[in-house]
């Protein structure tokens, strides 16, 4: 199940991805982990026994990251501008 709605995905698509219908482009892709690592990460700090959500937010991590590297061989540019949008990488 995802929380994101359909606007917001909607939003996603159309800052990271130009358009409402590029749904996989890469940083739309990467967009989107990011929320759902934000989100995890924010009810892993109220539950901090849920180890099956640890598990997956370290999949996505790891899904996330692979994601990242591929992007900063393919597109050096793009890369660095997208993890300045995101904020990631401080």
């Amino acid at each position: 199940m995802s929380h994101l709605s359909s606007e917001q995905k909607k939003n996603i698509y159309s800052t990271f991805g130009g358009a409402e219908q590029n749904t996989g482009a890469i940083e739309v892709q990467i967009a989107q982990l990011t929320e759902r690592i934000n989100h995890i990460s924010r009810h892993l700090q109220s539950n901090k026994k849920d180890f099956s959500t640890h598990r997956g937010l370290m999949q996505m991590v790891g899904r996330r990251r692979r994601l990242l590297q591929y992007m900063s061989r393919t597109n050096l540019q793009g890369y660095r501008a997208l993890i300045e949008k995101l904020g990631l990488r401080k």
